[in-house]
């Protein structure tokens, strides 16, 4: 135990340099301009490639050990515009994770039956249980993004009236930070990763998915018309943001113009986050051990190779659940020896 806390003390230092720089955990002072999109972190692709498969290795292993622990479980968030690289990141960081531990949920237009309920419905109903990881492709921070910069959608919400005020944004931050602190308190690790992409860097990318017949795809005409609103969206990220990375769930800004880079951030803040809670692997109480060495000795019974004599001893410990075996061992072999005649075996009698 020491040694594995140890060693995740070290991984945790070795990742810092990784996510410091973009965890937002000055919220007031945070203005979006000031962080680079094509940030390289000081690496190059070839040393950021190494940092991603050894982050795939840990994230594995830590995983395999969340969900055999089954008390934790973990969120994380994905928000980015269109072409920002959410699914590729979410697709190369989980790489080598066991799918059934894990959940991916993508949320899109909100359907009639999903207004009919209040904003947080739909993602609250796709929460991980414990044990798990659960990804959500975009979430209910579209409220602040999406309907903020569009207010025709808001107004499909049906609200009642009188609580559509002035207000109602710094209440939707309010709603959102508590629904996150009551996650928190029962369990829920949350990581929130804004993947910010330059204007150029989306218009390269949508070129591309209209060049190569097998991205177009992805490609909507609805992405053009989200783009000619890039400031409103970047005003709205930046107003999100600030109020709404909190202790308990901060916001990372990824440097999304190289994936390579963002793949990094993002690996390395979930790899750092789950060590940090340390799951274990449960130990077996004393009547689990002892369960265990019965069922393993009955097994080693049935091995062709053990002697008559040896499968009939490991059967007495299963029945017996105890080493009282070799007692009776000791009490046949007494047994026999007081039946022979004195002076021998009997064999020349």
């Amino acid at each position: 135990m020491g040694s594995k806390k140890k060693k995740s003390a070290k991984g945790s230092r070795d990742l810092a340099d990784f996510i410091a720089p973009y965890r937002i955990d000055d919220p007031a002072s945070f203005h979006l301009n000031r962080h680079d999109c094509a940030a390289k972190g000081g690496l190059d692709k070839d040393k950021a490639k190494d940092i991603i498969e050894a982050n795939r290795e840990r994230l594995s292993d830590l995983q395999e050990r969340l969900y055999a622990e089954d008390r934790w479980s973990v969120l994380v968030i994905f928000q980015g515009l269109d072409a920002a690289g959410k699914d590729s990141a979410i697709e190369h960081v989980m790489h080598g994770v066991n799918p059934q531990g894990c959940d991916v949920h993508s949320f899109k237009v909100p359907t009639s039956h999903e207004l009919d309920h209040d904003f947080m419905w739909r993602a609250l109903t796709r929460l991980p249980e414990r044990g798990r990881i659960g990804i959500f492709n975009r979430s209910y921070y579209e409220e602040l993004l999406v309907v903020r910069v569009h207010p025709d959608v808001l107004a499909k919400e049906r609200i009642p009236k009188p609580l559509v005020t002035r207000h109602i944004w710094k209440e939707r931050f309010e709603d959102i930070n508590n629904i996150e602190k009551y996650l928190a308190r029962n369990g829920t690790l949350i990581l929130k990763f804004f993947l910010h992409t330059s204007k150029e860097e989306q218009r390269q990318r949508f070129l591309e998915r209209l060049e190569q017949p097998a991205k177009r795809w992805k490609f909507s005409m609805g992405d053009i018309a989200e783009r000619a609103l890039w400031d409103k969206y970047q005003a709205a990220y930046q107003d999100m943001i600030r109020h709404t990375s909190t202790p308990h769930a901060r916001w990372h800004v990824v440097p999304a113009d190289h994936k390579w880079m963002a793949r990094v951030v993002i690996g390395s803040a979930i790899v750092d986050a789950i060590e940090r809670i340390d799951p274990q692997y449960p130990k077996p109480g004393r009547a689990q051990l002892a369960e265990f060495k019965r069922v393993q000795q009955a097994l080693e019974s049935e091995s062709p190779k053990a002697t008559g004599k040896e499968k009939a001893r490991l059967r007495r410990i299963a029945q017996s659940g105890t080493d009282r075996a070799d007692e009776t061992d000791r009490s046949e072999a007494a047994a026999a020896a007081a039946s022979e005649p004195a002076g021998g075996n009997g064999q020349n009698s």
